[in-house]
């Protein structure tokens, strides 16, 4: 088989019987600026064409000194939210011309800096990362060298930019609602307690107690991890304590959910009248015999949001604010929960 091979801009010359430097000139739209003659140009252009030419993005981000690329960060690719969002900033890069590299690190903090590490060695423009980290220290390091904006996540109480999701008053809202009518037991299965979507999720389960006059028991509260093994895990450990399903439960994302329906469903649970509320909603969820009600985020926003963030502080613009809390909408399904 022949081996293929990059056309160049020598190629386009010797083609067009050229020299490289007017065929460079053409092909980077300064013919005018050089009186190039219109056959000439025409000529080049032609054969450009003819041979599929594309010229180098590593040599048009030297001479620019932007790669016109993003980077982005995220814990996990097959989480509902999380692949939602990619692909709205995917779609967001292609319409400005800039090209998205994404990166998955598995929560796992030294696998996250070396993907971290090789996107910056691969010269992106900027990083919008949900960390696994407890610090920012690295982060600050890199934000010095290339602006970072942190989404989703919150890096303890880290001053880099950020876009999140409001969430303890409106899973406060939905909580409190429905514990008036299971005011004896409602549970909350939770990921990592050390990553803020946790920590902001059970500050409003908690807060939701509170409003409806209960005292929130500690053994309410459990914790694992965002992957819906975990969720299965979580429930039915919770099943076995109890010896029956809880009555009232609350589930802290989508893959916990996917864990606790997969569990549910296997155990012929399905019509056990367990009342269920989540943070995250899903589209498959209006499909489900058993009524979620669930804190809806608006991906389109936080996508929108990270980008026009990063992209000012890439063009070094002032932000109008580094600090963006994107509002959330609950989704009344069951209905006891409709006002």
């Amino acid at each position: 088989m022949k081996p293929t091979k990059r056309i160049t801009i020598s190629d386009i010359a010797a083609l067009a019987g050229v020299s490289k430097s007017t065929a460079s000139l053409v092909l980077n739209g300064r013919s005018k600026e050089f009186r190039v003659s219109d056959e000439t140009r025409d000529r080049i252009l032609a054969v450009a064409h003819e041979q599929r030419y594309q010229p180098s993005i590593h040599a048009r981000s030297l001479r620019s000194s932007r790669s016109n690329t993003l980077g982005l960060v995220v814990p996990e690719m097959t989480n509902y939210g999380f692949a939602v969002i990619s692909r709205e900033l995917e779609m967001l890069c292609r319409e400005a011309g800039l090209q998205l590299l994404i990166a998955c690190t598995d929560e796992n903090a030294s696998q996250e800096m070396m993907a971290v590490n090789s996107l910056v060695q691969r010269q992106v423009d900027g990083l919008i990362v949900a960390s696994s980290l407890l610090s920012d220290v690295e982060y600050q390091k890199i934000n010095q060298q290339l602006p970072v904006v942190q989404f989703d996540r919150v890096i303890g109480d880290s001053t880099l930019p950020m876009v999140i999701s409001e969430a303890v008053e409106s899973t406060a809202e939905m909580v409190e609602r429905i514990a008036r009518q299971h005011r004896d037991e409602f549970y909350f299965l939770g990921g990592q307690p050390r990553i803020s979507p946790t920590r902001h999720r059970l500050e409003g389960f908690q807060l939701g107690l509170t409003r409806a006059g209960i005292d929130c028991k500690p053994e309410w509260i459990i914790h694992g991890s965002y992957h819906p093994s975990a969720g299965y895990e979580m429930f039915a450990q919770l099943c076995a304590t109890l010896g029956r399903p809880p009555k009232a439960l609350f589930v802290a994302a989508c893959g916990l959910m996917e864990g606790v329906l997969r569990y549910m469903n296997q155990h012929n649970l399905m019509e056990s009248g367990i009342r269920l509320c989540c943070f995250d909603d899903h589209y498959l969820f209006d499909c489900l015999p058993l009524k979620i009600d669930t804190v809806a985020q608006d991906c389109e926003n936080l996508a929108r949001s990270s980008f026009e963030m990063i992209t000012s502080l890439i063009a070094q613009q002032p932000l109008e604010e580094d600090r963006r809390y994107i509002p959330t909408r609950i989704h009344w399904r069951h209905p006891d929960s409709r006002a």
